[in-house]
């Protein structure tokens, strides 16, 4: 499964970029909004340089950006399920 392409607004980048740059570690902040490390360090290189952006399809409402969150947070736990499901298959089959 792919998982789909998230649009943030210009606002949610803008404060997630003064989260690291208020101390708080790049792994912190991305846990805790649902993003990539990479995605957030990608922000915070393009706004040192003054050329951060918002999306390019308009305006994302809220409503949006948390749809989008929530199926990539929904990959995500079916891969992890997969994992899981694979490991005790595995571990069922040696203590036979």
């Amino acid at each position: 499964m792919k998982i789909p392409k998230q649009a943030y607004t210009l606002e949610f980048k803008q404060l997630a970029i003064e989260r690291v740059k208020s101390g708080q570690s790049v792994a912190g902040v991305a846990r805790e909004l649902g993003l990539i490390q990479q995605t957030l360090r990608n922000w915070v290189k393009v706004a040192s340089k003054g050329e951060l952006k918002g999306p390019k399809n308009g305006a994302v409402t809220p409503e949006q950006m948390e749809l989008s969150r929530l199926k990539a947070e929904l990959i995500r736990t079916q891969r992890e399920l997969e994992i899981v499901k694979k490991a005790a298959a595995y571990f069922a089959k040696d203590a036979l």
